[in-house]
Parts: structure tokens; C-alpha cells; sequence
């Protein structure tokens, strides 16, 4: 528990959290990185089952702990709704992953929070007042000076980043209506044996027999992933969420340097600048719906399954 001179909104919590925050990007880049370094010689559905088959092994001792694994009808079609969704997600990341620059990838990766925000209007019935709406229009603007269709051909890669970020605001909002009944630890728990099951069948189809250095590496994503989830946690624990959001655009700088040192991937100087407007779209958004409490709040294990990893 943290002390009122330490906790969320003080000056010691807020720089803690805000550590907290770009260790996670660290660790988020580094999944990046290692699913990059994979390339295209591995089938991304395959790849992503093996990702998540590893983090399921991982995630045992929380299976362990919860107090029932038979949840109702309706919540386990939830359950598996969200599975469905997420599997798909990261499978069309681990797609883009192998074919457009680290850095790209991670700027577009920014605007599933701007999906969240629609979705929440749509499905949720949440208010979409005209700021909101503004920040909105603006973040798709950020898309757009990134991808700049008409004057660039926009790759697979980029339409497949493009595509999982609503895929994985959907999956997002399914957690938010979990949270109503269900504990943290059980939303994550089983994303991460429903994803293995959805990703199962498709992953036999495109099957071949992955090499003792691919299984190391896609340990290695797991155990990452897992190791950023538990930084992200605390950094949400330390400091709000309006604090910690500016630092995630470290990821983008973290990305671009790990494209450039590692891969040879030149900077683009639009990835930046749309990156830039994209998180300054959905830190506004994060600050709005802090301001007005209209979101239902969320554990931060919660939040850290918003996006591939």
C-alpha cells in the first residue's frame, strides 16, 4: 500500500511511476525487437500461439490462486469473446511486426487507446463530448501523417497494424464489462489460456516444427511480456495515469533506435510527428476521462492487456 506522501498524485509517487513506465517500455520494445529478429520464416499465427502457450505455463501459479475456474454462461461467452478478438489481435501483430520498422509499428500501436475511446461511445454508453471527439479526429490525423496514403503505397504491414488496433480496443472493452464481476487476476488468466485454445487450431493448419533457438526466443517474448505487465503495473500503482502516458512515447523513441542500431531501419522523420500527435491525442483522452470519472476504473493488470504483448 502506498504512503499518502508516496501514492498517486504526489510528487515521489508520480516520478516513481513515471520510472516504472519507461523500464516498461524497455521491456515492451525488447517483445518488438525479438518477434522482428523472428522475421517472416515463422507463420505469425504459429508464432503467436507459441507466445501465448509459453505465457499460459507462466501463468499457473495465478490459475492456482483463483477461487473458482467455472465462471457462468454469460461470462464465460465474454471470456471467450475477448480470447477471439485478442488472438486475432496479435496475430495481425506479429504479422506487421515482420515487415514494417520497429518504430512504425509502435506509433500506430498508440491509437488503439482512440478505438477504446469510440468503442466505449458505441458499445458502452459512455459520452462522447466534443473535446473527446476532437482528440479523436486528431489521433487519426496522427494515422494518417504516419501511413500518408496517396502519397506513399501503404504496405500490408502497416494495414495489418492498423487493423489490430480496434481488434485489440475491442478485446480492451470486453475486460472493462469483466471488471464489473470478475477479479483482475481471473481476466488475465484466462486471456491467457483462451488465446492459446483460439490460436490453437489455426496454428496446426500453418505448422511446421519450430528450432530450438525460435522456442528460446518466444520464451523469451513471454517471459518480457510478463516482466512488463508486472512494471506497469506498479507504475499505475506509483502515479496516475495522465503522469505515466507522455513517458510511453519513449517507446517510439526506444523502437527507433533498436531499428536503427539492430536492424538497419532509417528513421522516418513522419512516424515521428505522427506518433507524437497520436499519444498527445490519447494522453488528452486518458486526462479527460480522469477529470470526469466516466470510465469505469480498471486494474492495472487490466490496462496492460490492452495491447499485443
Amino acid at each position: 500500500m502506498s504512503s499518502p506522501s508516496t501514492g498517486p498524485g504526489t510528487a515521489a509517487g508520480n516520478l516513481r511511476g513515471t520510472g516504472w513506465m519507461l523500464l516498461t517500455g524497455l521491456f515492451f520494445v525488447a517483445v518488438t525487437g525479438i518477434v522482428r529478429h523472428l522475421g517472416t520464416d515463422m507463420n505469425p499465427i504459429q508464432a503467436a500461439f507459441i507466445r501465448y502457450g509459453f505465457g499460459f505455463v507462466l501463468m499457473i501459479p495465478i490459475f492456482m490462486r483463483l477461487e473458482t475456474l467455472r465462471p457462468s454462461n454469460s461470462i464465460l461467452g465474454l471470456y471467450l469473446a475477448r480470447g477471439l478478438l485478442h488472438g486475432i489481435g496479435v496475430s495481425l501483430w506479429f504479422f506487421a511486426m515482420a515487415r514494417i520498422p520497429i518504430a512504425e509499428v509502435t506509433a500506430l500501436g498508440f491509437t488503439a487507446p482512440i478505438f477504446t475511446t469510440i468503442g466505449a461511445a458505441l458499445f458502452l454508453g459512455e459520452k462522447l463530448r466534443i473535446r473527446r471527439i476532437g482528440a479523436v479526429l486528431i489521433g487519426f490525423g496522427g494515422t494518417l501523417i504516419i501511413l500518408r496514403p496517396g502519397f506513399e503505397a501503404v504496405s500490408i504491414g502497416a494495414l495489418a497494424q492498423v487493423a489490430a488496433a480496434p481488434v485489440f480496443a475491442g478485446s480492451f472493452l470486453i475486460a472493462k464489462k469483466l471488471t464489473e464481476t470478475e477479479s483482475s487476476t481471473a481476466i488475465v488468466a484466462f486471456l491467457s489460456i483462451i488465446v492459446t485454445i483460439v490460436l490453437l487450431p489455426p496454428a496446426l493448419l500453418a505448422w511446421r516444427t519450430p528450432t530450438v533457438a525460435e522456442l528460446g526466443l518466444l520464451f523469451a517474448v513471454a517471459a518480457l511480456a510478463t516482466a512488463g505487465h508486472v512494471t506497469l503495473t506498479q507504475a499505475f500503482k506509483c502515479a496516475e495515469i495522465t503522469v505515466t502516458q507522455p513517458a510511453q512515447f519513449l517507446q517510439l523513441v526506444w523502437a527507433t533506435l533498436l531499428g536503427l542500431l539492430v536492424f538497419g531501419e532509417q528513421p522516418v522523420l513522419w512516424t515521428w510527428v505522427g506518433g507524437a500527435i497520436i499519444v498527445a491525442s490519447a494522453t488528452y483522452i486518458a486526462h479527460r476521462e480522469t477529470r470526469q470519472k466516466e470510465a469505469v476504473s480498471l486494474e492495472p493488470e487490466i490496462a496492460a492487456e490492452a495491447g499485443p504483448r
